[in-house]
Formats: C-alpha cells, structure tokens, sequence
C-alpha cells in the first residue's frame, strides 16, 4: 500500500482516541461518507496498519500501581540466546512490554504489580531466571507523567 493520504492518518488518529466511534462518527469527523470510510478502514487493517482494537484498562484500580523498569543484560547476545529469551519473556504476565536495546544492557523491561515486595519476587523468581540473564538493574516509577495508553 503506498503512502497513507491524509483522510487515511485521520482516521488512525480517530480510532486511537476511540476505537469504539461508530462508523457513521467516524466519517463525519474525517471528511467521508459512511461507506467509503469502511471500505479505508478495511483496506488499513488488511495492509497491517490498524492490527487490532482493544480496550485500555486502569491498572490501578485493578490493584497493579507499582511501575517499574528493569534493564536486563544477557551473557550471551547470539541469535539463539535472543530467540531463547525472547520466547521465555512472553510467559512473565507482570512484563508489559519488553524492548531489545542498543546500548550498554540488551533488554528494558515495563514491569507492572501490586507493590515492591511483588515485583522483588517477579525479578528473583521470574526475570533472573530467564535464559541468558546475567545482570538487572531496575528503576522504579515515582508517577506516571504521560501515557499514550491512557
């Protein structure tokens, strides 16, 4: 698919503000009529633009307030020790995100639970136990300034 025109980002940018606005909205705010609008929104999620819709959830009414951020550096950074802690991360539920760094660790990690004596388990029990991991170093959220998800 070529480059998006501007109706197109228009209604990317509408869906992430409300991925619940009715089509018939949706049109009227970027410019279209309803059917036209469909036939983008189809066409945006088949090229992998849009992959999916989902609802944003108060973590902390859910009890899960405690943030924190974990660099992880591996013993071994070959493909085989990457795809191994690549695969283990996902089945750590308190991981939020996880992104490979070029820099002086290999790994940051969001870490989300209810308090620091959780996340002291999820970091013994469960990060340091992944594949390759030599060495953590975490820094913990005082307050959350801005979330894109929120």
């Amino acid at each position: 698919m070529a480059d998006l025109d501007r109706i197109d980002q228009s209604i990317i940018r509408e869906l992430q503000k409300n991925s619940r606005i009715t089509v018939t909205e949706l049109a009227s705010r970027v410019g279209l009529s309803k059917t036209p609008c469909q036939v983008r929104m189809r066409r945006l999620e088949e090229h992998g633009y849009i992959t999916g819709y989902t609802a944003l959830v108060n973590q902390t009414k859910l009890g899960l307030s405690h943030i924190a951020f974990a660099q992880v550096t591996l013993n071994d950074t070959s493909s085989s020790a990457l795809t191994a802690f690549n695969k283990a991360v996902q089945s750590v539920s308190a991981v939020e995100q996880c992104h490979m760094i070029a820099g002086n660790f290999d790994y940051l990690l969001k870490v989300r639970t209810r308090n620091m004596q959780e996340y002291r388990q999820v970091l013994g029990e469960e990060i340091s136990a992944l594949p390759h991991v030599l060495q953590t170093s975490t820094f913990v959220v005082m307050e959350n300034v801005k979330d894109a998800g929120l």
